[in-house]
C-alpha cells in the first residue's frame, strides 16, 4: 500500500469485512478478481497499516440480560482525570467512554440487566461530577460500518 491510500480492491475488502468479518478469503477474493493469498496479504496489510483494528463478533445484549442501556453524561474536571480513566477502564458495564465538548466533558455508554443496578453505577459515578443519564428505549439505528 502506497502512501497509506487505498484502492477500489482494499475499499471492496473493507467493506465487505465489516458486512461480515467470518466472510471467507475465497469468496473475497470471487469478488475482487484476484486470488485468495493475494486477498489474505492485503488484509493483512490493512491490519499492519491500521485501516483495520481488529475483528469483532456484534453481541445481542438483551439475549445475555442486559436490558438497559443508557447514555451517562458526566461533568468530570482536568484534575480528576487521571483518577477517573483507570476507574472506568475497569467498569464492565461501560461499553464506551468519550470525552467530548460542551457542558460535561464525558460521554458514557453503558449496558445493565437492571436500573437498580445503573442507578447504583450513577451513584458510584457521581464522585466524579454532575451526571445526567438518558435511558434508551428502542434504536432505530444500530452501530454501523462507515461507508467506504
Amino acid at each position: 500500500m502506497k502512501n497509506n491510500e487505498l484502492d477500489n480492491i482494499d475499499k471492496k475488502i473493507i467493506s465487505m469485512l465489516q458486512e461480515n468479518a467470518r466472510v471467507s478469503l475465497k469468496e473475497i477474493a470471487e469478488q475482487v478478481y484476484l486470488s485468495s493469498p493475494a486477498v489474505s496479504v492485503r488484509i493483512d496489510n490493512l491490519v499492519e497499516s491500521g485501516y483495520i483494528q481488529g475483528f469483532h463478533a456484534v453481541i445481542n445484549p438483551i439475549k445475555l440480560g442486559y436490558h438497559i442501556k443508557a447514555f451517562i453524561n458526566l461533568e468530570v474536571s482536568p484534575v480528576d482525570k487521571n483518577d477517573f480513566y483507570p476507574y472506568i477502564k475497569k467498569c464492565k458495564n461501560v461499553v464506551e467512554c468519550n470525552c467530548v465538548t460542551g457542558d460535561y466533558s464525558m460521554l458514557l455508554e453503558v449496558l445493565f440487566p437492571s436500573t437498580d443496578e445503573l442507578d447504583q453505577f450513577i451513584g458510584e459515578l457521581q464522585k466524579y461530577g454532575r451526571t445526567k443519564t438518558l435511558i434508551v428505549f428502542s434504536t432505530c439505528v444500530e452501530h454501523r460500518g462507515l461507508q467506504i
